[in-house]
């Protein structure tokens, strides 16, 4: 996953599109359905979508994800919204990558939040996607007051032809590597906020990744000999704590290099404290080994690997330098024996 968003599945951004775009949209199959934010598209979620292109591949429909943006807790909840594990391009392209043919992004808002859950599944799963059968959690709930439920669900389907298949926990969840951790989205995020990069991959099955544009810094790495690459984030999006990574810088696409091309990093997240006092927040840094170019203005994707050692303050830039000379060799070795 490298993050340059998705082309091959087939999303409407908002069911009220459906209207004005045509039948031709989802060509006007059916589809087993399944509902979530899928903040992630961690393995938990990727059972669900399984169990959905099961369900479609029975039924000779296609698969279908419909899912929010923004995650609903930023509009009803904003001070206590989780930072996010995707963006939507992100999540796109890994739906494509778990075989999902279809998307709904349905656009959350305060108007949305108050909508009756009749009206949801009546525009949505049966206008836009001609459901017949809708896969989600045993305690799944949504619409106005949180009124809907499976068993609305049920009903409803009874009215419009689809049947509900409701799930309970992912069998054989992941142990190995997760410290104990369930599979879910919340606890990736408390995996990264400690740092615990490779928790954080066995619950994804894969490496947590960030996107950004590669901005001016203060050029100081170049000065002493370690250029970097300045990656600017989303301030929404979850970030392993402070520190310093072996990871992969990932460069899109170009004429040249039409699949991107990916180059071992050695990856410092944090306020810089040998040269900052009191920095507020914390930033980005790549540098790539054994490679020379300029990146500025580059949209890229950073994956994080292993956990090298914390941040801390050194003595003077030598120090720095003895120091940075080490983490990246040990993440080189680290990278080249994946």
């Amino acid at each position: 996953m490298t993050g340059y968003g998705s082309s091959a599945v087939r999303v409407v951004y908002d069911p009220e599109a459906r209207r004005s775009m045509g039948p031709s949209v989802f060509d006007d199959r059916p589809h087993a359905v399944t509902i979530g934010v899928f903040d992630g598209v961690h393995l938990g979620h990727r059972w669900v979508i399984d169990s959905t292109a099961q369900a479609a591949a029975q039924l000779g429909a296609a698969t279908a994800v419909v899912t929010f943006d923004p995650h609903p807790a930023a509009v009803l909840r904003p001070d206590l919204a989780p930072r996010l594990l995707t963006d939507l391009d992100q999540k796109l392209e890994l739906l494509e990558a778990a075989g999902v043919d279809s998307v709904v992004v349905v656009r959350f808002d305060h108007e949305r939040a108050g909508e009756r859950a009749e009206d949801f599944v009546a525009a949505v799963l049966v206008e836009c996607l001609r459901a017949r059968a809708v896969i989600v959690g045993h305690d799944f709930q949504f619409g106005k007051d949180r009124k809907g439920d499976v068993h609305l669900l049920t009903e409803l389907g009874g009215e419009y032809g689809f049947e509900v298949r409701p799930l309970s926990l992912m069998p054989n969840p992941p142990t190995a590597g997760t410290q104990g951790r369930p599979v879910s989205s919340t606890a990736i995020r408390a995996a990264l906020a400690e740092g615990d990069v490779v928790s954080a991959r066995h619950l994804l099955g894969r490496s947590h990744e960030v996107t950004g544009t590669v901005v001016t810094g203060d050029r100081r790495g170049r000065t002493i000999g370690f250029p970097t690459a300045n990656v600017a984030v989303e301030p929404n999006r979850a970030i392993p704590a402070d520190g310093v990574y072996a990871g992969w810088f990932h460069l899109p696409p170009d004429d040249e290099h039409p699949a991107g091309r990916s180059w071992p990093a050695a990856i410092n997240i944090g306020k810089r404290p040998t040269f900052h006092d009191d920095a507020e927040h914390s930033v980005i840094e790549a540098h790539l080994i054994d490679f020379e170019g300029d990146l500025y203005g580059v949209h890229a994707a950073v994956g994080f690997e292993a956990r090298l050692r914390g941040e801390q303050r050194f003595d003077g830039i030598e120090a720095l330098a003895t120091q940075l000379q080490t983490d990246i060799a040990v993440a080189r070795s680290l990278l080249q024996s994946d």
